[in-house]
């Protein structure tokens, strides 16, 4: 075995890892200024903003992987059928297809998760490992195993040319708690799995808010490089931060405010928006903030988010002339019929979706958008007739000229069922990960990619 890799960046580069000697030697392609860039005395504006805006990690660009044995962390956590676990939503699985076009050389290990123990949907594999043979031009094998000697022996034995799926990385206690890096790198996960690869590709950016062994854990302990989709999702999104087209919009619904708080704070304290649209319960909670009435049973939602509802109200009254709030709410009747009724005159029970005035009133705000961003349903759009608010604005958008981002399972689901979701300019496999970089936090998942890439620059023999 050699104890270090021997890399040629910017000439030739010696690379070893602190506890680890790499199976073998690793070659990187040369790595020009595009990806690692020095560091200077001043930053360029909203650097630390657009993480991808000094492509300052790796890419598939500048690494070896012709038979190279390659640990490639995806995000593949689909929605399945509660009864059947049938996939019903594949955008995830289709959208890795470049990346594993640029690993058919390699020797790919595929690792993700499906949910989190506890759930329905906390299941194996297999279907995933199905499905993925239909967008790959790669033999794919599933192996009912993560870190046991069964799996150590199938990915000994793994061809250039070949996928092995491991099973759900969650099976493993250690992947369902966050913690620090030099930590994780002491997890047994990382321990058992180090040894057997080359390089890390990291394609799960809907995971990238993680710190986690398969995320950050793995990055620290071998040579790693960003996958193609993390790379388009960071491009797309950190975009957004830096000068968006304007006027540029945010639709922003969804159950959670927690995470759309912060999202509305940062992107209007840095005047990187001209309108905030809002629906679902970031809707209720600032009307609840303006003092208007909302329906009884919200009401009871809203008595424990009393901090939210101040921030709310700040933001509110800093920034009046860009929070937009429904004019009109959608309710159910006796029936379970949709009824619309203005804001001045709530019902008891819970309101279901924007109104149609509202729905209107929207659609033209983005139909006259240069830049609209998305994320979280309207309303409760699973149920009959209570999905015309965020139909008819995704509709608005598929139409727009302008550039236009979704993101979240439910958003792109829908966008999917409704035949538009190619009309979108980028459409994002993330939720989380999406609101975490718009709210100005920094990703663990792309930190530690950062910090692979400045070893190697760090450890440059004189």
């Amino acid at each position: 075995m050699s104890p270090a890799l021997w890399l040629p960046f910017r000439g030739l580069t010696k690379l070893s890892h602190p506890g680890k000697k790499p199976a073998q030697s690793l070659l990187l392609k040369s790595i020009g200024p595009r990806n690692i860039k020095q560091k200077q005395n001043q930053e360029e504006p909203n650097q630390k903003e657009a993480s991808l805006s000094g492509h300052n990690f790796l890419t598939l660009d500048d690494v070896e992987t012709s038979n190279k044995r390659v640990f490639l962390r995806v995000d593949i956590n689909v929605p399945l059928d509660p009864s059947t676990h049938q996939i019903l939503d594949e955008t995830r699985i289709r959208a890795i297809s470049e990346t594993l076009a640029g690993l058919q050389d390699a020797r790919v290990i595929l690792g993700s998760h499906q949910s989190r123990p506890g759930k329905d949907d906390f299941t194996n594999l297999e279907p995933h490992a199905a499905a993925l043979a239909q967008y790959c031009s790669q033999n794919v094998e599933f192996v009912e195993d993560v870190l046991g000697p069964h799996a150590r022996q199938k990915i000994a034995k793994v061809e250039p040319g070949h996928v092995l799926v491991l099973d759900n990385l969650r099976f493993c206690a250690e992947e369902n708690v966050d913690d620090k890096p030099e930590k994780l790198l002491k997890t047994h996960f990382v321990r058992q799995l180090r040894p057997l690869f080359d390089l890390n590709i990291n394609d799960a950016f809907a995971a990238a808010h993680r710190s986690q062994p398969s995320i950050v854990g793995l990055t620290e302990a071998l040579p790693s490089a960003a996958g193609r989709l993390m790379e388009r999702e960071l491009k797309a999104v950190s975009a957004l931060l830096v000068e968006p087209r304007r006027p540029c919009v945010y639709v922003l619904g969804g159950s959670k405010v927690e995470d759309k708080i912060p999202v509305i704070e940062h992107i209007l304290t840095r005047d990187k928006a001209d309108k905030i649209l809002l629906g679902g319960v970031p809707a209720k909670l600032f009307l609840k903030a303006m003092d208007k009435k909302i329906p009884a049973d919200d009401e009871k939602e809203m008595a424990g988010l009393q901090t939210h509802i101040k921030n709310a109200k700040s933001l509110w009254m800093k920034y009046k002339d860009k929070i937009e709030v429904p004019v009109d709410l959608a309710y159910g009747d006796t029936r379970g019929k949709r009824t619309d009724r203005g804001i001045d005159i709530p019902l008891k029970e819970s309101a279901l979706d924007i109104g149609a005035k509202t729905v209107e009133k929207y659609s033209k705000v983005v139909e006259g958008a240069a830049t609209t961003v998305a994320n979280g349903p309207l309303g409760v759009f699973e149920r009959d007739g209570f999905d015309l608010g965020t139909k008819q604005v995704l509709e608005a958008m598929a139409k727009s000229n302008g550039y236009t981002v979704i993101g979240g399972g439910h958003l792109v689901g829908l966008a999917s069922i409704l035949g538009i979701d190619e009309r979108f300019k980028h459409v994002s496999t993330a939720g989380g990960a999406m609101l975490s970089l718009l709210s100005g936090q920094s990703l663990p998942g792309v930190e530690a990619l950062v910090r692979a890439a400045e070893r190697m620059r760090d450890e440059k023999p004189d």
